[in-house]
């Protein structure tokens, strides 16, 4: 089969960091779903795992964490879903990645497509889906009803990523939530307002300056989706009393939590990976939750956040992918399909 894959990590404009090989089909087990792989989206995660290192892999090693396809075979235990259908979902760090014309992945983590999108918008939407939705209801515990009176606050930092991007869309149009995200040019202003976003500030400004400007003194739950070590200060600084701060962005120093003690607020970790790679009892919440952004999608609630399709699934336009990326400019999401 064809996939995309690595022997050695390079920086991207190397044109042996990413390269086209040729590897054998696998067969699936026990639980296993595999999956012809229509379409595929590239994450943050993916850049981080290229990153440069002084390391060279045995056998070439496929990335890619989000993808949509339709079930080809099934593993002997299988009892969810069978060959024909469509699905999506973001897969597992521990194992080898969607870049490939054939994958496999636990039942448990996958969900069936939405119906009413194409592969490439599917794509868009398993990894993000999966991180805002577990951010919101799980780490940060908004209640999944709309609250009764004046609604809780959310700030978003980092609002035009794909996380941020459907983390506004399930704070505001399922849960009802005020929104404030933050972004830094005209382009990614206009994309969180059109998602709901309520109101908008810059995250290269003074945060808690700019919410006191528009009437917040302090915000219930914060999240954090870019750069936690220079905006956790300002997020413990605008934190509510006995409100939450989430992050899904590793920190490269120390977090001053006792910033957080006397206001008796939480801070807490999002990783999408965190049930596959350990996988907890609890692992099949990551098929309910895709099935359920699906059924948002269906009904019009929420929308993907596809941005940008390359064509076709290869080397030359994955290491594109990856350096758009790695400009940190981009808006939503960037999709390659079709192998």
């Amino acid at each position: 089969m064809k996939a995309v894959a690595l022997k050695r990590y390079l920086p991207i404009d190397n044109p042996e960091s990413l390269i086209d090989v040729e590897l054998p089909r696998p067969v699936p087990q026990g639980r296993d779903l595999l999956v012809a792989v229509k379409a595929i989206a590239v994450n943050p995660v993916d850049t981080k795992v290229r990153a440069p290192k002084d390391k060279i892999e045995d056998a070439p090693r496929v990335l890619g964490w989000d993808a949509a396809g339709v079930v080809e075979a099934v593993g002997p235990e299988v009892t969810g879903f069978k060959p024909g259908d469509k699905v999506f979902y973001a897969g597992d760090i521990t194992r080898p990645g969607s870049n490939s014309e054939f994958q496999l992945v636990d039942e448990r983590i996958v969900g069936h497509a939405p119906a009413s999108l194409s592969v490439e918008e599917a794509a868009a939407l398993p990894l993000t889906a999966i991180t805002a939705w577990e951010a919101l209801f799980e780490r940060l515990r908004v209640p999944r009803k709309s609250p009764v009176g004046k609604p809780a606050s959310i700030l978003i930092i980092g609002g035009a990523g794909g996380v941020g991007s459907i983390a506004i869309q399930l704070a505001t149009k399922v849960v009802g939530l005020n929104v404030i995200a933050t972004a830094s040019r005209p382009e990614s202003e206009k994309w969180v307002r059109e998602l709901g976003a309520q109101q908008v500030i810059n995250h290269f400004g003074d945060i808690p300056a700019q919410l006191k400007a528009i009437g917040f003194e302090n915000v219930d739950h914060v999240l954090i989706l870019n750069d936690t070590d220079k905006h956790f200060p300002a997020a413990a600084q605008v934190i509510a009393p006995q409100g939450t701060i989430a992050t899904i962005v590793e920190n490269s120093g120390p977090l001053d939590v006792s910033l957080l003690k006397a206001k008796s607020a939480g801070f807490v970790w999002e990783f999408m990976f965190t049930r596959s790679m350990f996988q907890t009892p609890d692992m099949a919440e990551q098929g309910k939750l895709l099935d359920d952004i699906a059924h948002l999608i269906d009904q019009g609630v929420i929308k993907t956040t596809l941005n940008k399709v390359l064509s076709p699934i290869n080397a030359a336009n994955l290491r594109q992918a990856h350096a758009d990326l790695e400009g940190g400019r981009v808006i939503g999401k960037i999709v390659l399909k079709d192998f």
